[in-house]
């Protein structure tokens, strides 16, 4: 071997330092090892970074709320959302969607358990890196702690009044929007709670390639602001979502409903039943088949399948 060093190429090392974006291949082992200490949290520690987690969502539902509000009227017949603006339908939704990312942001960077998120956790499982059991424990406690961090927000912002402020317009927005989710179709919900986790899914993939903060906050906004914008369905967020209208139905005193021109009987849609049987449960299962069938287990037979893994 030639030991004279004027006679080597100046060739960088693979691990030598770059400002480049982080390659798929990378990216894989990245969201291995991710899933690997994910699944090895102890319990409480996941607990709480999931109650945050819950309350990221809720902070971007509550900014995509207030900023949807006076474009949303009431829900038609079919569960729709008709609009009483001039705004297009589509910008509507875009301004919705782009501030909604600010939950996912807050989730990624300021760091917490998110049970959608933690769906790519399966592709550590499937090369028998994290147990079923570890597995199953992760989401099964990330889903409780989301779901009371939401709860808790929807119960905070109930008593807040905040949905009175715009003469209303807050609280008729909340109303619209629980509405519309608690009469969605079973089958529906299902195939929405799909697209919607397989975006998301994506934005927490691609953050494995980030290298900055900037970077990751570039990366989760285009996929997160197309599944508001497409009106498809985060179980996680429907925890505040529905909750919150259902608070304002059955407790907002007389004034509000007199400020909005409304009564609680044109919201037949919005009971627990139907938030609980009707959009969380199909939404839920919508959401697992999104993260861990369309990116997790895709990109683990890409690139983590034992004849592809990268040594």
């Amino acid at each position: 071997m030639d030991q004279n060093p004027k006679n080597q190429t100046n060739i960088p090392s693979p691990r030598s330092i770059t400002f480049d974006a982080i390659m798929p291949a990378e990216m894989a082992l990245r969201a291995e090892a991710s899933g690997i200490k994910r699944a090895a949290t102890d319990p409480l520690t996941v607990l709480v970074l999931s109650v945050l987690a819950g309350a990221f969502i809720s902070l971007g539902a509550i900014f995509a709320t207030t900023v949807s509000a006076g474009t949303i009227g009431i829900s038609s017949a079919d569960g729709g959302i008709a609009l009483s603006a001039s705004l297009p339908y589509g910008v509507v939704r875009l301004l919705t969607g782009l501030v909604f990312s600010m939950g996912l942001m807050l989730v990624v960077i300021g760091g917490a358990e998110l049970f959608t998120g933690n769906n790519l956790i399966v592709m550590a499982w499937a090369n028998h890196r994290v147990t079923t059991r570890a597995l199953l424990q992760n989401w099964c406690i990330a889903f409780f702690g989301n779901s009371l961090g939401a709860l808790l927000t929807a119960l905070l912002m109930f008593y807040s009044t905040q949905y009175t402020f715009g003469n209303g317009v807050v609280g008729l927005a909340a109303l619209a929007t629980a509405n519309a989710k608690a009469s969605l179709a079973f089958i529906p919900a299902v195939t929405l709670g799909i697209m919607c986790n397989a975006l998301v899914c994506l934005a927490v993939w691609m953050c494995f390639s980030a290298r900055t903060s900037i970077d990751r906050i570039f990366t989760i906004i285009p996929p997160v602001t197309a599944f508001v914008a497409c009106g498809f369905e985060h179980c996680i967020a429907n925890v505040y979502f529905i909750p919150m209208g259902l608070l304002i139905k059955v407790g907002a005193p007389a004034s509000f409903w007199s400020s909005i021109g409304k009564t609680p009987a044109d919201y037949p849609a919005l009971t627990w039943s139907n938030f609980l049987f009707g959009n969380l449960v199909p939404v839920t299962i919508g959401n697992i088949i999104g993260g861990t069938v369309m990116v997790a287990a895709v990109y683990w037979f890409v690139y983590l399948r034992p004849s592809h893994r990268r040594r």
